[in-house]
């Protein structure tokens, strides 16, 4: 059995008055998504466990199976392993966004959707005013970057930029946990007034300016950590995992997949937003277990970007487009080629977002998401719809930690049923 695991960002969401109360999910024409209700099984997922923060480093690591308290570093290491910087030991990573600051308030966490290549100037120009033997900025994927430290201390209180969007940004500078880390802390607080100071100034954020488009005018570094020290899938699935391979344009996704022993697989055109190639995606999936790969985690970011938007038609528009042009294509020749009896098949597909970003909120929440577990031969339950109201009906209950990587990735097995405080009985 070869296993695809299909996660839409942020897709779960809170009931939308102006939808009929209706989450994004129910009121969505989902016919495939429904599909796999209909002929497999559904539950729901604690990805984010008590004391963690919901960020996508989180939920999307806690699928893979991974215990928290025993792997959480942070983003930084994980952008920097996406972006092939070797961490030493003493390295404090963190992410490291470009912002836009409007006088006391943060704009937004991305700049107006900042291109790859306007953010890898902006890098470049920052390292020829702000880098050290101790300090060294890497670029990443369009406002999503890296900030190393030497010897820095990773006690920190940092606020991810999308929590906080037109909030007064300076109530959210960077903070000390402890005595020990005040140097670090203020060095990076001087970053960042260094930055405000020397982006504005740079001729592409002038020329952004002149056409009505948000600058670059900070950055925000966040999410510090050191090199974390997991597992990879084939060690823990030895007979399920051969080849693995993630297929996302996130350097965070990236970046766990790489510590999980997955390759990397690039899909021209995927861009992490609403524009992100859908098809690509869906037919480097369908390839990559043509060539020989046993296990896919197929990363679609965009219904996260258009909730920390707050935009409700461009979210459900993610999800349909998710929907129509990724996962209907991928059942296609799924079901093709299990009548056929050739390559895909047998295939077992879960779907599943990582967190609510509810557009409401315009940031992650920790409730439980809705999961689907489809296979050939599976006996179905009664859910007929994918969706956060549906999957509390579903036959698995409530999953968490472990449970959930370990039950799609043993599949075919024997249905397990529910205790009374809704885990998996042995």
């Amino acid at each position: 059995m070869k296993h695809l695991i299909i996660l839409g960002d942020g897709m779960a969401d809170w009931a939308v008055p102006e939808l009929g109360d209706k989450t994004l999910l129910q009121y969505a024409d989902t016919p495939a998504m429904d599909w796999l209700a209909r002929h497999g099984r559904l539950g729901l997922l604690q990805t984010v466990p008590d004391g963690f923060h919901p960020g996508s480093e989180v939920a999307n690591s806690s699928i893979l199976g991974y215990d928290q308290h025993l792997v959480y570093e942070g983003r930084g290491p994980l952008e920097a392993a996406s972006i092939g910087v070797e961490l030493q030991p003493d390295d404090l990573a963190l992410r490291c966004n470009l912002v836009c600051v409007e006088g006391d308030k943060l704009k937004n966490h991305s700049c107006g959707r900042l291109e790859t290549e306007e953010g890898d100037v902006l890098i470049r120009f920052l390292n020829q005013h702000l880098a050290t033997d101790r300090v060294r900025f890497y670029t990443g994927v369009q406002y999503r970057h890296l900030l190393v430290i030497k010897g820095g201390d990773k006690r920190l209180k940092c606020t991810p930029p999308h929590d906080v969007p037109g909030q007064p940004w300076r109530q959210f500078q960077i903070q000390a946990e402890v005595p020990e880390a005040e140097p670090t802390a203020a060095l990076l607080r001087h970053l960042v007034s260094r930055s405000q100071q020397l982006l504005p100034t740079h001729p592409l954020n002038k020329e952004r300016a002149r056409e009505g488009r948000d600058m670059a005018s900070s950055i925000w570094p966040w999410g510090g950590g050191y090199r974390p020290q997991m597992s990879t899938l084939a060690a823990t699935f030895p007979t399920q995992v051969h080849r693995g391979a993630v297929i996302t344009a996130v350097d965070l996704i990236r970046g766990i997949g790489r510590y999980a022993g997955l390759d990397v697989i690039h899909v021209p055109g995927a861009t992490g937003l609403f524009d992100t190639n859908f098809e690509g995606k869906a037919q480097a999936a369908i390839d990559a277990f043509r060539s020989g790969y046993d296990f896919v985690y197929l990363h679609v970011e965009a219904s996260d970007e258009a909730g920390h938007d707050g935009s409700v038609p461009l979210k459900l528009q993610t999800i349909q487009d998710l929907d129509h042009r990724l996962i209907q294509p991928i059942l296609d020749h799924v079901l093709a080629a299990s009548a056929a009896e050739e390559g895909l098949a047998p295939l077992a597909i879960a779907l599943l977002p990582d967190h609510p970003t509810p557009c409401a909120h315009r940031t992650h929440t920790a409730e439980p998401i809705p999961f689907c577990i489809w296979h050939p031969g599976i006996e179905p339950d009664s859910v007929q719809t994918f969706d956060e109201v549906a999957a509390r009906q579903g036959s698995y209950g409530l999953l968490q930690g472990d449970e959930f990587i370990r039950l799609f990735m043993t599949t075919p097995s024997p249905l397990p049923l529910r205790g009374e405080d809704g885990h998996l009985q042995s």
